[in-house]
């Protein structure tokens, strides 16, 4: 989650955020409640330190994740 939001649009700091972790190589899922990406945890660590510095730059006061480790193929 990356604030403040901007009602009935994305808005710059999560763009940002996006921008950021599509030049990783990720295809991240932008809904309502949040953005998802999936992949190795290195990567996924990884592109995490840009997406925050992104976010940060482009005006974000607070980013919010969740890291989840799946065990399944």
């Amino acid at each position: 989650m990356v604030e403040p939001f901007v009602e009935g649009s994305l808005g710059p700091a999560v763009i940002a955020a996006v921008e950021a972790v599509t030049k990783r190589g990720f295809e991240p899922r932008v809904d309502a409640f949040g953005t998802s990406i999936e992949g190795d945890a290195d990567a996924v660590v990884s592109a995490l330190g840009a997406m925050f510095h992104a976010a940060m730059e482009a005006g974000a006061t607070r980013v919010t994740v969740q890291f989840e480790h799946r065990s399944d193929p």
